[in-house]
């Protein structure tokens, strides 16, 4: 077995208590009081000095004996706005809920601090360990870049992991090139004049400008979009009125276009702003359409990735690393790091049904329940990733 897995393996009862204290608070979007403390706090313990670089945003450095490059890896902190319905008795009952598995990647990335301290006569440079707010609202890692974390000292590549349900335990999946999607979330607010629903002649109908704009707006992937393009618009939401007999005033309608181009995903929005405004004049009222939050395609650089995977396959072995050039259409706000220094964004297995009846829920589920073995696992990647990359690139 590969000692750092091994070393792993040792304080995987320290990581999971790590794992369920986290899980047990979930908190959401920019702002993680308990979450950040509890990090902090944690990271001190283990010999670090680490500092809030911005809002819930934390950085701490460990350097080796010998001078070398410098590796960043990340994790996110942030849950999601969930009732958990899971059967675990450490369940969250704040009415948040770590439904992605961010509670996972905090304590792996701890785990993997602890580690680095174990073996760090063997790194050669610095490794940067970075845990942010808000990668559910895709506005943290710019956040974080923006307070400077990519700086003193400059980094040189970059890794994130990502728990994934519903693949095998341990198995290790990672995409080359432009690999996950890039998101823009919408807001389109309507606004007609209100009047009674017997006379509708009197007022100006919302939701009736607010329906012609949803069917027209589904035109562009149909219609403009090339058909070798992958490309999708999202309405999740889409609320208007109080009352059976009343013609509301506003209508407000939000959702996601996805997209693996930046330039197709700036022509999809220019298109929805022309037919949003234009939409909403011919039938006599008004629309506005605005941009709430947006992250770019993930684009892994393929050398980076290929060498990781190598790594990779000296902790989980040969079959369980797999590297794909499909493109996925979920999206993931460590994109941003991908546009700045060579990045490698990989997902882990955490279980399927086959292995245990509760797992292999969907992410973001309720009942999603992944499976804690994998913790140690997640810390070791991290870890000799991370010692061997430097080692290997002076």
């Amino acid at each position: 077995m590969n000692e750092i897995l091994q070393s792993a393996q040792n304080i995987k009862e320290e990581i999971i208590q790590i794992r369920r204290q986290i899980h047990q608070n979930p908190e959401v979007g920019d702002n993680l009081p308990k979450t950040t403390e509890f990090v902090m706090e944690q990271l001190k313990k283990i010999g670090y000095e680490p500092e809030e670089i911005c809002k819930s945003g934390i950085v701490a450095t460990i350097k080796g004996e010998k001078p070398g490059k410098v590796f960043l890896l990340r994790a996110d902190m942030d849950s999601l706005p969930v009732e958990e319905q899971a059967g675990v008795e450490f369940k969250s009952t704040n009415g948040n809920m770590h439904a992605c598995g961010h509670d996972m990647h905090t304590s792996m990335l701890l785990g993997a601090a602890k580690l680095l301290k174990e073996y760090e006569k063997d790194i050669e440079g610095t490794v940067k360990l970075v845990f942010q707010p808000n990668e559910e609202g895709f506005k943290g890692a710019k956040a974080m870049i923006q307070a400077g974390v990519l700086k003193n000292p400059d980094v040189d590549a970059a890794m994130a992991m990502h728990v994934h349900s519903g693949t095998p335990s341990n198995v290790v999946l990672y995409g080359i090139g432009p690999s996950i999607a890039g998101c823009t979330v919408f807001r389109i607010t309507v606004k007609g004049t209100g009047c009674h629903g017997a006379m509708p002649e009197t007022g100006v109908d919302p939701i009736n400008i607010a329906a012609h704009i949803y069917l027209s707006i589904q035109e562009i992937t149909a219609r403009e979009v090339s058909a070798t393009e992958t490309a999708v618009i999202t309405m999740g939401k889409f609320v208007g009125g109080e009352t059976h007999n009343v013609i509301p005033d506003q209508v407000v309608m939000e959702g996601t276009i996805r997209y693996h181009s930046k330039e197709l995903g700036d022509f999809m929005f220019q298109r929805m702003q022309e037919i949003v405004t234009s939409t909403a004049k011919l039938f006599r009222g008004e629309a506005t359409i605005e941009e709430v939050s947006s992250v770019p395609p993930l684009i892994n650089n393929t050398e980076l990735a290929n060498e990781i995977g190598g790594y990779i396959k000296d902790i989980v072995g040969e079959r369980a690393v797999v590297s794909f050039e499909q493109r996925g259409m979920g999206s993931e706000d460590f994109a941003s790091y991908t546009y700045e220094v060579p990045s490698m964004y990989m997902m882990l297995g955490a279980g399927v049904k086959e292995e245990n009846p509760q797992y292999g829920y969907p992410m973001h589920h309720p009942c999603v329940v992944f499976n804690e073995d994998i913790l140690p696992v997640g810390a070791a990647i991290h870890a000799y990733s991370a010692i061997q990359w430097l080692k290997n690139h002076h």
